[in-house]
């Protein structure tokens, strides 16, 4: 059974940090490309951050450059997100998402919720 279960979401002031999981089962964890969206309320699903399944190179949506930082352990088949100098307006449910190298499956996890405010 396929499963990806983000963790690490909360409450943080603005200039916080936090540090998002994503532990994967189910699937071959280092043949995936893994992804960070974020969602906040009343908008569109937005990519913040890939990582490459092998050379674990990442990508970052200009908003979040410098301050995400993304990461993988495919011994542990977890994905992270360093988030750094959190604003109000990263607040948003986190998701992980994985799809496999040749694009053939694409997995979810439920969520997290990140909130900035004072």
């Amino acid at each position: 059974q396929v499963q990806l279960v983000e963790s690490g979401g909360g409450l943080v002031q603005p200039g916080g940090s936090l540090r998002l999981s994503c532990a994967a089962s189910g699937f071959t964890f280092s043949q995936y490309t893994m992804s960070w969206y974020r969602q906040a309320p009343g908008k569109e699903r937005e990519l913040v951050a890939h990582i490459t399944p092998s050379t674990g190179g990442t990508d970052y949506a200009d908003s979040v450059k410098g301050r995400f930082t993304a990461s993988r352990d495919n011994a542990e088949n977890t994905v992270y997100l360093q988030i750094n100098t959190l604003k109000p307006e990263d607040t948003a449910v986190y998701y992980c998402r994985a799809v496999h190298f040749t694009g053939r499956d694409d997995y979810w996890g439920q969520g997290t919720q990140v909130t900035v405010s004072s």
